[in-house]
């Protein structure tokens, strides 16, 4: 293999607490904006993804639920290499009880190949939250799309009652697509006291926080993007002690040098993240965050140098 893919696999193995926070966390998203790619790359693409050392931490691929048959068409199209099956994240649509069913067909058809285990749905709504929950009856994970506005505790509290879990948009390829530093902090604090798991989607595929393009196009304009790390460490600390203010200002930190990693712990400025307090964010707190670009997440965090 490459010379620098032996040393980010050596270096992923021995910053073991910096596996612990990202093993599984880039689910790709690369069927949707900015990047949007045609299906045809984007099943060739997590396919070659599968295969790097970086795979560690990918995770599911998503795709909409009205997209399952396209979908099937590409992967048939391509020789997979031995290996699990796909786990897919699948979008549904309006009509939630088809969009199930539909994705039930879809796993019985692809069994031992690729599998929706994960769906996700924009919902505004307590008796929205409690049809859905329904209508998946615990068959698979729903993430449930929730607005951070007057009615999230609510909202989150009834994702506890029907025992499903919160999904928080955090950008777009517009500035007004991104939430505030506060309303991030009370979205991941609301989920924190409710005892739901969450993840996350759009404007996460930089590191750390700052201004960048917000989109592809070399004259797009700018704005300030979350960092992945930001978000993380931020649930995680948050988790573990820390207060809603240090937390902002943790969300809002955009010195690449303010992180480090140990083997045994990461760190933002004076303040850590034990490995098994990473392990617990994961299964616990924030499970994943989408992004249509699986390199981008790869090549940042290498160019951080963590562990050095």
């Amino acid at each position: 293999m490459p010379r620098h893919h032996r040393e980010y696999a050596e270096e992923a193995q021995a910053v073991s607490a910096l596996r612990a926070l990202l093993a599984g966390v880039v689910d790709y998203a690369g069927l949707f904006p900015p990047a949007g790619v045609e299906m045809m790359d984007a099943v060739r693409n997590y396919s070659e993804y599968r295969t790097r050392d970086e795979s560690w931490m990918l995770g599911r691929f998503v795709v909409a639920t009205a997209r399952l048959d396209d979908f099937s068409e590409q992967l048939h199209a391509i020789s997979v290499q031995a290996g699990p099956e796909w786990r897919l994240s699948a979008l549904l649509g309006n009509d939630i009880d088809a969009d199930v069913e539909r994705v039930r067909d879809f796993n019985r058809a692809h069994r031992g190949r690729a599998r929706v285990d994960v769906l996700e749905a924009k919902i505004g709504s307590t008796d929205a939250i409690r049809r859905a929950a329904s209508a998946v009856e615990r068959e698979f994970s729903l993430f449930a799309e929730l607005s951070v506005g007057e009615e999230l505790e609510t909202l989150i509290d009834a994702a506890k009652q029907a025992g499903i879990n919160a999904k928080l948009r955090t950008g777009g390829v517009t500035a007004d697509a991104f939430p505030s530093v506060t309303s991030v902090v009370r979205f991941i604090r609301c989920c924190i006291v409710a005892g739901v798991r969450f993840k996350a989607t759009a404007g996460l595929h930089h590191a750390v926080r700052g201004e960048y393009r917000l989109t592809y196009d070399a004259a797009a304009p700018t704005g300030a993007m979350f960092g992945f790390l930001n978000v993380l460490l931020a649930a995680g600390m948050m988790r573990n002690g820390l207060s809603d203010t240090d937390a902002a200002q943790l969300l809002d930190e955009r010195d690449p040098g303010a992180f480090a990693a140990t083997p045994t712990t990461i760190r933002w400025r004076h303040k850590t993240l034990e490995e098994e307090q990473a392990r617990s964010l994961r299964d616990e707190v924030m499970v994943s965050f989408g992004s249509c670009s699986f390199t981008e997440p790869v090549d940042e965090l290498r160019a951080l140098a963590l562990s050095r």
